[in-house]
């Protein structure tokens, strides 16, 4: 059973009580004696029935929505600190498809932060049953580097951080993993996992000491840089290193 076919069921099953709430209402908003506190408590009672509702049903789409999306592989790689992450098209290509099947819809926008150094990005995940719930971030803006100076105007700053909490919100929201189960990969985690910034300088080190080429290593390991080396290959890139400085010791 889809996200839509229990909605649906639920409906069935809430629906006999509105519309019998709604007949009250009906018939008291028809009679000149109806007291109006009374009229207000009513209509207060069917917003929150309709509320509760459409709680229910964002909940259970989200829920459809979060069993359907898997795993997302990372795309593109942070030259600053070697790593890999996935960016938001490649996250948004895989869940929008998935998001909007089951009803939501998501709108971005920005607060005030607790401090200027901040901003506050704001999601609003809409379903089609009529609930909203906001999700927020707030992101650094104050253009500064990992070692404090600055590299970028505000300007610039602010579009960075907008950009980054887009990024982690949709992830935050949908409960997105980035990249590979090592779990449950039929042998390919060793392939997925890159080597670390540590090991990456280490093999420089080997390729210039030992007067190797850095383009015919990458060709041989079929990579574009080093630190896009797999770590089940670190070994015999090591090993080839070391038997070449062996060579010519």
């Amino acid at each position: 059973m889809n996200a839509v076919e229990k909605v649906e069921t639920r409906q069935e099953l809430v629906a006999p009580q509105q519309e019998s709430l709604l007949a009250v209402i009906g018939r008291a908003a028809q009679d000149p004696n109806t007291d109006v506190t009374k009229m207000e408590r009513l209509m207060a009672m069917y917003e929150r029935m309709e509320s509760h509702r459409a709680e229910a049903a964002f909940n259970e789409a989200m829920m459809d929505a979060q069993a359907r999306i898997g795993r997302i592989g990372a795309d593109k790689q942070n030259t600053q600190t070697h790593s890999w992450y996935a960016t938001y098209a490649a996250i948004d290509r895989e869940v929008r498809p998935v998001y909007t099947d089951c009803g939501f819809s998501l709108s971005f926008n920005t607060e005030a932060a607790p401090t200027p150094e901040l901003l506050r990005v704001v999601c609003y995940v809409s379903h089609r049953a009529g609930f909203t719930r906001t999700y927020s971030v707030d992101m650094p803006a104050d253009g500064k580097g990992a070692k404090g100076g600055d590299v970028m105007t505000k300007t610039h700053a602010a579009g960075s951080a907008m950009s980054y909490g887009q990024r982690y919100l949709l992830k935050l929201i949908f409960n997105i993993a980035i990249g590979v189960d090592p779990d449950d990969d039929d042998g390919n985690a060793a392939a997925a996992e890159i080597i670390t910034q540590d090991q990456a300088a280490k093999l420089r080190e080997w390729i210039k000491s030992t007067g190797s080429d850095l383009v015919k290593f990458c060709k041989v390991f079929k990579i574009d840089v080093v630190e896009q080396l797999a770590m089940r290959d670190y070994g015999p890139a090591m090993a080839m290193l070391e038997t070449k400085a062996k060579r010519h010791g």
